[in-house]
Protein backbone atom coordinates (compact mmCIF):
# COMPACT_ATOMS: atom_id res chain seq x y z
CA UNK A 1 0.00 0.00 0.00
CA UNK A 2 1.41 3.41 -1.02
CA UNK A 3 1.37 6.17 1.56
CA UNK A 4 0.75 9.74 0.48
CA UNK A 5 3.56 12.07 1.47
CA UNK A 6 2.07 14.96 3.44
CA UNK A 7 3.26 18.44 4.33
CA UNK A 8 3.95 17.22 7.88
CA UNK A 9 6.06 14.36 6.49
CA UNK A 10 8.16 16.90 4.58
CA UNK A 11 8.55 19.01 7.71
CA UNK A 12 9.76 15.99 9.70
CA UNK A 13 12.25 14.95 7.01
CA UNK A 14 13.69 18.48 6.79
CA UNK A 15 13.89 18.66 10.57
CA UNK A 16 15.70 15.31 10.84
CA UNK A 17 18.09 15.75 7.90
CA UNK A 18 19.02 19.39 8.42
CA UNK A 19 18.73 19.50 12.19
CA UNK A 20 16.20 22.32 12.35
CA UNK A 21 13.38 22.44 14.85
CA UNK A 22 9.94 21.38 13.65
CA UNK A 23 8.79 25.02 13.81
CA UNK A 24 11.73 26.23 11.71
CA UNK A 25 11.26 23.38 9.22
CA UNK A 26 7.55 24.18 9.00
CA UNK A 27 8.26 27.86 8.38
CA UNK A 28 10.80 26.98 5.67
CA UNK A 29 8.38 24.65 3.86
CA UNK A 30 5.58 27.24 4.08
CA UNK A 31 7.89 29.94 2.70
CA UNK A 32 8.90 27.72 -0.23
CA UNK A 33 5.29 26.88 -1.07
CA UNK A 34 4.23 30.53 -0.71
CA UNK A 35 7.04 31.64 -3.02
CA UNK A 36 6.11 29.06 -5.67
CA UNK A 37 2.44 30.04 -5.48
CA UNK A 38 3.20 33.76 -5.69
CA UNK A 39 5.43 33.28 -8.71
CA UNK A 40 2.85 31.12 -10.49
CA UNK A 41 0.14 33.70 -9.76
CA UNK A 42 2.43 36.35 -11.29
CA UNK A 43 2.65 34.32 -14.49
CA UNK A 44 6.18 33.04 -14.01
CA UNK A 45 7.26 29.47 -14.58
CA UNK A 46 9.09 27.67 -11.77
CA UNK A 47 11.96 25.46 -12.91
CA UNK A 48 13.62 23.25 -10.31
CA UNK A 49 16.79 21.81 -11.80
CA UNK A 50 16.84 18.00 -12.08
CA UNK A 51 13.22 17.87 -10.91
CA UNK A 52 10.85 19.66 -13.25
CA UNK A 53 8.94 22.79 -14.23
CA UNK A 54 5.63 24.17 -12.99
CA UNK A 55 3.74 26.27 -15.56
CA UNK A 56 0.38 28.01 -15.59
CA UNK A 57 -1.63 27.17 -18.69
CA UNK A 58 -4.70 29.10 -19.79
CA UNK A 59 -7.50 26.86 -21.04
CA UNK A 60 -10.06 28.43 -23.34
CA UNK A 61 -13.80 27.97 -23.08
CA UNK A 62 -14.89 24.73 -24.70
CA UNK A 63 -17.95 22.59 -24.97
CA UNK A 64 -18.16 19.42 -22.93
CA UNK A 65 -20.79 16.75 -22.58
CA UNK A 66 -22.47 15.53 -19.42
CA UNK A 67 -21.88 11.76 -19.69
CA UNK A 68 -24.98 10.97 -17.67
CA UNK A 69 -27.47 13.07 -19.66
CA UNK A 70 -25.61 13.58 -22.93
CA UNK A 71 -26.34 17.32 -22.81
CA UNK A 72 -23.68 19.70 -24.14
CA UNK A 73 -22.47 22.15 -21.49
CA UNK A 74 -19.91 24.96 -21.73
CA UNK A 75 -16.73 24.56 -19.71
CA UNK A 76 -15.53 27.95 -18.47
CA UNK A 77 -12.09 29.29 -19.34
CA UNK A 78 -9.62 28.80 -16.52
CA UNK A 79 -5.99 28.68 -15.54
CA UNK A 80 -4.45 25.39 -14.46
CA UNK A 81 -1.01 24.48 -13.12
CA UNK A 82 0.88 21.86 -15.10
CA UNK A 83 4.01 20.01 -14.05
CA UNK A 84 6.56 18.80 -16.56
CA UNK A 85 9.16 16.45 -15.13
CA UNK A 86 12.80 16.86 -16.10
CA UNK A 87 14.69 14.25 -18.07
CA UNK A 88 16.72 13.48 -14.95
CA UNK A 89 13.53 12.71 -13.00
CA UNK A 90 12.06 10.70 -15.87
CA UNK A 91 15.23 8.60 -16.13
CA UNK A 92 14.82 7.52 -12.48
CA UNK A 93 11.60 5.68 -13.38
CA UNK A 94 12.68 3.73 -16.46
Amino acid sequence: MNKTLTRNDLIEVISNKVGLSLNDSSEMIENIFDFILTELESGHDIKISSFGTFKVKHKKMRMGRNPKTGIDVPIKPRNVVSFYSSNVLKSKFK
